[in-house]
């Protein structure tokens, strides 16, 4: 497996490649965000926040905007805020600094795990005037296509996949985030806000108290 590292300080890219090529990975190394941007695309991104030129956030979104290769950020930012907004900008996962080696190929197993087992089945799903197509990753409304990023996406796309079924929240964040993080669920609101106004009508996503949402069927 390729891993790209994406860290501007040698006391930590250091022993963090040496430990990855121990384990069998084959790893490449940028310190700037320009260079993660220009460099071939990986297996997985280990991308730091604090970067010299371009921040993390930044590079993460525009990774998004043309791939879906898996992205943990690897940062001392640690407070809920950071962790919302980089996952809503498509990481799929988010380790705070200092962590142990171990943690981090458990995190890389779970998300290289969820890549690799996501459905064969691309046909878009239609809910109503709604569709989703997982293949393009593009939705439509009655026709008008919505722009959403790509934690938007996955979510309403795992909703529609059960049209009418109530998805829990641990669920949306195992198979949404991918994420060990057992803290406050506030990122999924957070996105589910966004959704709901995107889409036009808050009632296309109703809320289930206590459990998690489901995707509304028109009677």
């Amino acid at each position: 497996m390729k891993v790209l590292i994406v860290e501007d300080e040698d006391a930590i890219a250091e022993p963090l490649e040496e430990g990855l090529v121990r384990e069998g990975f084959d790893v490449s190394r940028v310190a700037t965000g320009e260079g993660a941007l220009e460099a071939p695309e990986p297996d997985i991104f280990l991308l730091d926040l604090r970067l010299p030129d371009v921040d993390g956030y930044t590079v993460c979104r525009r990774l998004r905007e043309r791939c879906d290769t898996p992205i943990i950020m690897i940062t001392a930012k640690g407070e809920e805020i950071d962790r919302v907004l980089g996952l809503d900008l498509g990481a799929d996962d988010y380790l705070v600094k200092p962590f142990g080696f171990r943690e981090l190929l458990a995190r890389i197993r779970a998300v290289t795990r969820r890549v690799r087992s996501q459905p064969d089945d691309r046909r878009p799903l239609r809910v109503g005037d709604l569709e989703v197509d997982r293949r393009t990753r593009q939705v439509r409304v009655a026709g008008e296509e919505v722009a959403l990023t790509p934690k938007e996406f996955d979510l309403l796309a795992l909703l529609a996949s059960d049209p009418g079924g109530v998805v829990t929240r641990h669920k949306l964040l195992d198979e949404v985030w991918d994420t060990h993080w057992y803290g406050p669920t506030k990122v999924i609101d957070v996105v589910v806000a966004s959704l709901r106004k995107k889409l036009g009508d808050p009632e296309w996503i109703e809320t289930v108290r206590g459990v998690g949402f489901r995707l509304r069927v028109a009677e």
